[in-house]
């Protein structure tokens, strides 16, 4: 079952209010996915803690629902 960009979206919203964020399906299936998020949230973290945040977001829907996200994340300048 494919997932809709604006769950996705709305999931890292929840987690992440600040969070400004661009959504592309990637291969028109709704299970590729690639998404960048800034969010002051990620300042001072390592691209690996940036990473877990958005997907602990996306609550255990990555690798089910959601097959595929290819993140780019920052914080703000």
């Amino acid at each position: 079952m494919a997932m809709e960009a604006s769950e996705i979206e709305r999931l890292i919203k929840a987690a992440l209010p600040d969070a400004r964020i661009d959504i592309r399906d990637l291969a028109g299936d709704g299970d590729h996915y690639a998404a960048t998020v800034v969010s002051a949230a990620f300042k001072g973290k390592s691209r690996v803690q940036q990473h877990q945040l958005v997907y602990a977001a996306l609550k255990g829907q990555m690798g089910g629902t959601l097959h595929a996200l290819a993140l780019q994340t920052q914080a703000p300048d």
